[in-house]
């Protein structure tokens, strides 16, 4: 008996870990694992801990080489997002691996990831499988002698101001960001073959990728606008990843600093930086731009249950509730662009989906004159929210030989024919007899 209570008071605590994590209902309940490079880095990014705790985050933050980190027990996943802050590491410790890492990505859990100069293989090997490529330098930074950050100690250009932002509210914000970014660390270009990664910080035209010690022999294999700073990736499963080329953009110093940019007169108080990483993270982290659809709906018109199948030319009117979470609870969604289809190999029929701006939208249609396997299909792609992708089969069918016209108007024609036939044929037969 003793043995299956001490059992029993040590899953305890493993299942209320299981209570608290991601959940549809509760997007942003869940627990966060913060690796990093040195204890040192707890105070020197204090800020944007504090930040996340602020907003109900249970941040578990260990050594990236402790022996004892893992991401799953007993076959479960105990963390929903992930955040690595730890750019030179060779090797995690426990049971972590970079293939662990994407298959906790794949399972469509969050992840952060910052290189910085001298960025391991391990690290740069996730970032590619990512759609991201760091520059291959280890020693080279992000110059750029225009844009640059005014600054006491810096000579090498190397400190950037960066206010090339996506033009996103859901991404960064409906609050525009009026100071730059103070950004110092390497640059990366992404993959052109991925169409899920997106840049959300850039750096200027002037700007270009080397080892600020060394002379420019060669042209760099980074430059301009094509180097992204920050960028993101929103995976075909809706996880969300973060990519940083520095680990210093969370840096307490850079989020107090105040902040000039070169080629600008106006000065700052305070950089772009908290404002920057605060919403960015409300991003990554599922507070903003994460849809759920419910009650989706499809009858006759004029009735409310849903047939089993529908016969050809049948009206019918569709429905679906779509709703955004704000961090604290749902609300409607309101927009122009969904639309459905009544796809059956290829869309029969297209129709953008009206709104009652509380969430509802609907249409009506008939159905085509083809019978088959058909599907409702719901295909939603927004830029900075998660897809939505809503299928429902039902089957079309013919009309029964009992289900026709008995008169077809359209062969008004022939009825009226066939009828001056029959009369003309006994008006010559009455005529035939009865005429000397």
């Amino acid at each position: 008996m003793s043995g299956r209570s001490l059992i029993f008071f040590s899953v305890i605590p493993f299942l209320a870990i299981l209570c608290s994590s991601f959940s549809p209902e509760h997007p942003t309940d869940r627990r966060v694992l913060v690796l990093i490079q040195d204890t040192a880095i707890k105070s020197s990014h204090s800020i944007f801990f504090k930040s996340l705790r602020d907003r109900g985050f249970e941040l578990d933050v260990k050594l990236a080489d402790d022996p004892d980190i893992a991401l799953q027990r007993y076959g479960q996943y105990v963390y929903d997002a992930l955040i690595l802050f730890c750019p030179t590491i060779e090797r995690f410790g426990g049971s972590i691996d970079s293939s662990a890492i994407l298959d906790f990505v794949d399972s469509g859990h969050d992840l952060i990831i910052t290189a910085d100069m001298g960025a391991s293989d391990l690290i740069r090997e996730i970032a590619i499988e990512c759609g991201v490529d760091f520059d291959e330098d280890p020693s080279a930074l992000v110059i750029d002698h225009t844009s640059f950050a005014i600054s006491d100690t810096e000579g090498d250009h190397t400190l950037i101001a960066s206010d090339a932002f996506v033009q996103s509210d859901v991404i960064l914000g409906s609050t525009k960001i009026e100071a730059p970014v103070l950004f110092q660390g390497i640059g990366h270009s992404l993959n052109p073959s991925n169409s899920l990664v997106l840049k959300v910080l850039s750096a200027s035209p002037s700007a270009y990728s080397g080892n600020p010690k060394a002379k420019l022999s060669n042209p760099p294999s980074l430059s301009g606008s094509a180097i992204s700073l920050v960028s993101v990736v929103q995976a075909r499963n809706n996880a969300r990843i973060l990519i940083s080329g520095s680990l210093s953009i969370f840096n307490d110093r850079f989020l107090r600093s105040g902040v000039q940019n070169a080629g600008s007169s106006t000065k700052y108080e305070k950089s772009g930086n908290e404002q920057f990483l605060t919403e960015l993270s409300k991003w990554i982290f599922h507070e903003r731009g994460h849809l759920k659809a419910v009650n989706v709906r499809h009858h006759k018109e004029g009735e409310a249950g849903e047939p089993s199948m529908y016969r050809i030319n049948d009206d019918l009117e569709y429905s679906v509730e779509i709703f955004e979470w704000s961090g604290t609870s749902w609300e409607p969604y309101v927009a122009n662009d969904v639309q459905v289809q009544f796809y059956m190999m290829s869309p029969y029929v297209l129709k953008t989906l009206s709104t009652d701006q509380k969430g509802l939208y609907y249409t009506a249609f008939k159905v085509p004159d083809v019978y088959g396997v058909f599907q409702f299909k719901v295909e939603y792609q927004r830029l900075g929210y998660t897809s939505l992708s809503l299928s429902k089969q039902i089957p079309v069918r013919p009309f029964r030989h009992n289900e026709y016209e008995r008169f077809i108007t359209a062969a008004f024609p022939y009825y009226g024919s066939s009828f001056s036939m029959i009369a003309g044929f006994f008006i010559f037969t009455v005529v035939y007899l009865y005429n000397k």
